[in-house]
Order: C-alpha cells, then sequence, then structure tokens
C-alpha cells in the first residue's frame, strides 16, 4: 500500500505540472483515490488503536499478575504497533497531502477552492 500511495501521490504533482489535462475529470477520479485511501486511513486508524489497547492491557495484567508469557505477549504487541503506528502515520499525511492536490485541481478546473489561511 505504501508503494501505491506513493505513486499516486507523484503522478497527481506530474499532472498538476501539466496545463493540457481536463482537472475536471481527473479531480473526479482523484475523489475516488481520496475515498480509497480515507477508508484505508480509518481501517488502520482501528487496527492502531486496538494492538495500542491491547498493549496496554497486557502491560497492567503483567504488572499485577507478573507472569512472564504475559510480558512476551506484550513485547509481541508492541512489536507489532510499531509498524502500523508507522503506516497509519503514512496514511495520514498522505491523505492530507491530497486534499491539498485536490485544491489545485480545482483551481487547475477554473474553480476558487478553499484557501488554507496557515500558509
Amino acid at each position: 500500500m505504501a508503494k501505491r500511495i506513493k505513486r499516486y501521490l507523484a503522478y497527481i504533482d506530474a499532472l498538476l505540472l501539466r496545463d493540457d489535462v481536463d482537472f475536471e475529470e481527473e479531480r473526479n477520479k482523484h475523489l475516488i483515490q481520496m475515498k480509497f485511501f480515507m477508508h484505508e486511513r480509518l481501517i488502520h486508524l482501528i487496527v492502531t488503536v486496538l494492538f495500542a489497547l491491547a498493549t496496554v492491557i497486557s502491560c497492567l495484567v503483567f504488572i499485577i499478575s507478573e507472569q512472564i508469557g504475559i510480558l512476551l505477549l506484550s513485547v509481541a504487541f508492541f512489536v507489532l504497533l510499531i509498524p502500523y503506528i508507522k503506516h497509519y502515520y503514512l496514511l495520514e499525511n498522505s491523505v492530507q497531502y491530497m486534499y491539498e492536490q485536490y485544491d489545485k485541481m480545482m483551481e487547475k478546473a477554473g474553480y476558487h477552492a478553499f484557501q488554507n489561511e496557515d500558509k
């Protein structure tokens, strides 16, 4: 998924540099891709939160019970949690970047997109 999202972002960035593109059509396609990635982001958020909860609960159970097996479970959850956080971070930042790309497409298509006042 990481390769796909990076490849797609690069594709849209290349499109935005051109002037011979039907940005109305590309904008509609971009909305569909954004929905796919937003759904993926939601699923990964749910999984990441569940793994974080499982990690915290297993650590608390280890503190109470002091059983080595529970400690090993806690470590396993923590090891799995790290790549989930990393992947969710990529998805979140990529979707946020897609919003910016969408605004640029709106401008190229002749619409007055919402201008971010933070810039």
